[in-house]
């Protein structure tokens, strides 16, 4: 069976989860993060690869020259930088895995400078969040190298279908989905927000709970506001690249774009410290009182 160096492109919370969850399954776990240049940001990396058995490199052309299955876990809006970068260095033959959640003319472009450079490249639409999935989370991969890698990644256990041969289709399907997840999350966040201001959300909420029974709607808010609270900034980046993934279907994409705007402003807020403290038993109602607070200060 052929040998598998895993490198990992980023080292943020996916790419800390697919490091731990794959290193029993392959040959040797690297792992290179733009932070490791900064002492601060790069000791809490040193540590999890420490407990996690990952070698960390000094750059991008280090891990690279050590891997054969490159595994992409940036931002959304660094898709193509990552992959120029890696074309540069990367061995002949070497499997680019790209799992942002970018455009597809985005992973279109990443493809074109990864191929170029002798690689294989595959484009993964993550379908939803990584924890509490781990390295099953769910994905559809596109390319012509989606079939054979989709082979190889459930030998890891992994939950990856291939989807097309056509690169651009798997990243449609996520982005497409994206509108509609993402967007719930905003609508939820300013319709509670404004619900609970005008002090009526014990009006709203059983309105929608009878619209839609199998959703519990104060459970599902307080997950979409924690989940935005800590997460926005990513959300609001792949939200900028969906409404990309609508302008290049033609479409000018009023939702998309203003979803990353709510995204972003919640985010805004919390890196300022505005949701510290707030419990996971003060449901959603925490972090709209917060919200509420700030609006009125």
């Amino acid at each position: 069976m052929q040998a598998t160096h895993l490198g990992l492109i980023g080292y943020g919370e996916v790419g800390g989860i697919f490091c731990a969850g794959l290193g029993p399954q392959v040959d040797g776990v690297r792992a290179w993060d733009v932070k490791l240049a900064d002492p601060a940001a790069a000791a809490p990396l040193r540590e999890r690869a420490g407990q996690d058995g990952v070698t960390l490199c000094a750059s991008s052309a280090e891990l690279c020259a050590a891997s054969t299955l490159l595994v992409s876990a940036v931002t959304a809006s660094n898709t193509v930088a990552v992959a120029r970068e890696a074309a540069a260095h990367l061995l002949p033959g070497t499997v680019f895995l790209d799992l942002n959640s970018a455009s597809p003319g985005a992973k279109r472009e990443a493809a074109g400078l990864i191929e170029a450079a002798g690689g294989h490249y595959v484009e993964a639409g993550v379908m939803t969040s990584v924890p509490p999935y781990g390295i099953r989370v769910p994905m559809l991969l596109g390319g012509p190298h989606a079939e054979s890698l989709a082979r190889r990644l459930a030998s890891f256990g992994m939950d990856a279908k291939a989807v097309s041969a056509e690169l651009g289709v798997a990243s449609a399907i996520k982005m497409c989905r994206s509108v509609m997840i993402k967007g719930l999350e905003a609508l939820v966040i300013e319709s509670y927000t404004a619900a609970r201001a005008y002090g009526v959300e014990e009006h709203v909420l059983p309105t929608l709970q009878e619209t839609f029974p199998s959703i519990d709607w104060t459970e599902q808010g307080r997950y979409f506001y924690s989940r935005v609270v800590q997460h926005g900034r990513r959300r609001a980046e792949e939200m900028r690249e969906v409404a990309n993934t609508v302008r290049e279907a033609g479409f000018e994409p009023w939702m998309a774009a203003a979803t990353a705007e709510k995204q972003d402003w919640v985010a805004g807020l919390a890196a300022q410290g505005l949701f510290d403290g707030v419990q996971p038993s003060d449901g959603w109602q925490g972090y709209a009182d917060r919200l509420i607070a700030h609006a009125k200060a």
